[in-house]
């Protein structure tokens, strides 16, 4: 038992990766003992926008530039997410799968190289894995791609964002691409968006959604006037 602790807490990162490993544990445990975010069809607990959508936390995204270059073309950002089928698989279960396969091969990487010798400087060893992970994450999710899409996951299809209004994270103007929170059932969504006029429209403008460019997965918006804007 004692060799178990500590291999799982010894070196640093062992013990960072069994922490965040044992979080997601205790979210799905709750998940299931409550009974709640686990049904995938049309009335999913899961809710995605566009594939720029990360999380439910305001604070992830403020006044984070998730501009795309003038051509149209999506955000870094974005194309990593992408990538690992964010938006196509739940969020919570591609944030799960990343941690385990960091936990573990963080386990065999610093028992094979004794990095516990290295003391607190072998931390960064978690730089290499956290890479080598997200790119395998694409060919670990392609597979539930397939099943949650089969289980009638529909990722972002399920919310019509068309008349939404939201608040502006950046500024754009002409055929520049920024980003935009919205407000939807209690969730925070972060999209892709584009002056539908080519006006200009600044951060923290009040925005509603006219139309959306699919293939370039952005939306087109349009300043929201009311009494007060006037």
């Amino acid at each position: 038992m004692t060799d178990l602790l500590n291999l799982l807490f010894n070196p640093l990162p062992n013990g960072i990766m069994t922490i965040l490993m044992g979080f997601s544990l205790l979210y799905w445990i709750f998940q299931f003992l409550l009974g709640d975010g686990l049904d995938f069809g049309g009335d999913s607990d899961f809710h995605f926008g566009d594939i720029s959508e990360v999380d439910a936390d305001a604070d992830l995204h403020s006044e984070t530039d998730l501009d795309a270059s003038e051509t149209g073309e999506p955000s870094f950002f974005t194309k990593c997410l992408d990538f690992i089928n964010v938006g196509k698989v739940p969020l919570m279960i591609i944030i799960t799968l990343f941690k385990f396969f960091s936990w573990v091969i963080t386990l065999v990487s610093t028992t094979l190289l004794g990095l516990a010798a290295f003391g607190s400087l072998s931390v960064l060893v978690l730089i290499p894995v956290f890479i080598i992970v997200f790119i395998l994450m694409h060919w670990v999710t392609e597979p539930l791609v397939k099943a949650f899409k089969e289980l009638g996951y529909h990722g972002e299809e399920e919310t019509d964002f068309i008349g939404r209004i939201g608040t502006m994270k950046s500024t754009i103007e002409g055929d520049k691409i920024g980003s935009a929170e919205f407000y939807i059932d209690k969730d925070i969504f972060t999209l892709n968006v584009k002056s539908i006029s080519g006006d200009k429209i600044a951060f923290g403008e009040t925005v509603i959604i006219s139309d959306e460019e699919i293939t370039q997965k952005y939306y087109l918006v349009a300043k929201h006037l009311t009494l007060n804007s006037i």
